[in-house]
């Protein structure tokens, strides 16, 4: 379950920075940190989830 939480985490990182600069609320390179971290969060996390769900 916790994995699933942290690959959520990551996932929103990925697509919340992207909406937040369209509307102008957050910089550019604060987006480029957020999304950097968003992404080895989510590749990380998910395949322990994911490879265990297939296992089963």
């Amino acid at each position: 379950m916790i994995w699933k939480i942290f690959s959520l985490i990551g996932l929103l990182l990925t697509i919340v920075p992207a909406i937040l600069v369209f509307v102008g609320k957050l910089q550019i390179e604060q987006h480029y940190v957020l999304m950097f971290i968003g992404t080895i969060i989510w590749f990380v996390c998910t395949p322990f989830w994911m490879l265990k769900k297939k296992a089963q």
